[in-house]
């Protein structure tokens, strides 16, 4: 992982959206291999149940920053103490579909094992860089969406996670800055807008 590349990059902002958000990808290096963090969501969440994602949530008015909101959310759900987070730069915000402009951030962190909130994160999943950027866990398909036009989704397949929608977004971003790794140019096809999406 190019750390210095990530720290380089001038984010993208959005200051359209009405309400604001934070992420943090927390990235560890084990046995000299990169790994990024991952939190599955809880089934019983009212958004996005039981999808991939990183930690994170909405700006409180206590937070200083977002940098602050990425790493509060990523205390209260996995346990990644603000101290231990090295925060080495900041992606280009993403509007979700939930009208949140999304500022994602990336940290290094130390390789230790995490502890879900029962509330919010059903269990927490590191996944190796390298079988992130494998060409044969990576597929993307074009769909139209009824407020945005033709979009792209991204679908990363890893040891039976599956990694899409706004975080797969982010993470295309964070691979093509900080590795050798391009989403190819091509999608693997393209679907109806009321076609299955991963559960």
């Amino acid at each position: 992982m190019d750390y210095d590349a990530v720290a380089a990059h001038t984010p993208e902002r959005v200051d359209t959206a009405p309400r604001r958000a934070a992420v943090l990808a927390p990235v560890f290096c084990r046995d000299g291999v990169a790994h990024v963090v991952f939190t599955r969501r809880a089934d019983h969440l009212g958004e996005h149940p039981g999808q991939m994602s990183f930690p994170g949530g909405g700006e409180e008015p206590s937070d200083r920053d977002l940098t602050v909101t990425a790493l509060r959310e990523a205390d209260e759900e996995i346990g990644l103490r603000p101290e231990e987070v090295t925060v080495v730069g900041r992606l280009d915000d993403i509007e979700t579909v939930s009208e949140y402009a999304v500022s994602p951030f990336v940290g290094r962190v130390p390789d230790r094992a995490f502890v879900p909130d029962d509330g919010e994160v059903a269990e927490v999943v590191p996944l190796s860089v390298p079988a992130l950027t494998d060409p044969d866990n990576y597929e993307s398909e074009r769909r139209h969406h009824p407020r945005h036009g033709a979009v792209r989704l991204h679908f990363f397949h890893v040891d039976g996670y599956t990694v899409w929608g706004a975080t797969g977004r982010m993470l295309v971003q964070l691979l093509e800055i900080a590795t050798d790794w391009r989403a190819p140019a091509e999608v693997d096809r393209v679907v109806d807008a009321d076609a299955d999406l991963p559960s």
